[in-house]
């Protein structure tokens, strides 16, 4: 369990930078073990300890309670240790991303566009309202969310669906070797 002494904690806050590095010095253990438990790469855990040391350094004043610090750090050294397998996930989408554009490239023009306009049709309103309005029309999110009164998450999170939609669709018409 990580402990701040709460004097140090509220010096580190104000400014001493003796307190900073003792209290940056004193958690880098704790920091470490946990890094140790959270990441699966262990050529990842040094950088990982270096980089909560960091966060922690340049966001020390936004912590307000020192029995917070535990949390917190614990929740930033987490997301550190995803960060390779989030890069090694968005490699993969680009992947799959270039070849369905190869496979398009290949598609007669004519027939993509009445693909595209059948996977549209086949869309429930919710999701092709927003995909009109943020792909044809071109509108930012925070513009299509007004346009619909809908929160930007809610826009984000149908945007989101609609392109799956989308793409199960024409993945589907090529699976079938472009039989409809």
């Amino acid at each position: 369990m990580i402990r701040v002494d709460a004097a140090l904690f509220a010096a580190a806050q104000a400014g001493d930078p003796v307190a900073l590095e003792k209290m940056l010095r004193e958690l880098q253990p704790d920091i470490r073990r946990y890094a140790r438990h959270q990441c699966h790469r262990t050529t990842a855990i040094e950088d990982v300890v270096q980089e909560a040391l960091i966060v922690l350094y340049r966001r020390l004043g936004s912590v307000r309670d020192p029995l917070a610090i535990a949390g917190w750090i614990f929740r930033v050294v987490t997301r550190l240790c995803m960060l390779p397998a989030l890069a090694l996930i968005r490699g993969a989408e680009e992947l799959t991303e270039r070849h369905e554009a190869e496979h398009f490239a290949q598609v007669p023009k004519d027939e993509l566009r009445i693909d595209v306009v059948h996977a549209l049709e086949s869309l429930p309103e919710i999701y092709r309202e927003v995909i009109l309005l943020r792909d044809m029309e071109q509108l930012t999110i925070a513009e299509a969310a007004n346009r619909l009164r809908i929160t930007r998450e809610a826009c984000k999170s149908r945007i989101h669906r609609g392109r799956a939609l989308l793409r199960e669709y024409l993945q589907g018409d090529e699976s079938r070797g472009g039989e409809k």
